[in-house]
């Protein structure tokens, strides 16, 4: 059932996997406080899913994160992922 739960999500996001938990775990001890931390972040996801991310709209997630102090997880992750279809 995890291979399929998994091959379902690399369908509907056109991302392998392997990329999405290889960003999960260098998450793990991300300073989300950091702006420089949260942009790299933001840039990444951005590459995995083939999405250009607008600079206003980065500006608007650092925002959040790190002054708000909205978590980043995997569920946000891969709720950003499914965003590109």
């Amino acid at each position: 059932m995890e291979n399929g739960f998994f091959k379902n999500i690399e369908q509907k996001t056109g991302v392998r996997m392997k990329d999405i938990m290889e960003l999960a775990n260098s998450l793990q001890n991300a300073n989300f406080k950091d702006e420089k931390t949260v942009r790299h972040i933001i840039k990444r996801v951005s590459a995995l899913a083939n999405k250009a991310v607008p600079q206003q709209l980065e500006d608007q997630i650092v925002q959040s994160i790190v002054k708000d102090g909205q978590k980043l997880d995997m569920q946000t992750i891969t709720d950003m992922l499914n965003k590109k279809k």
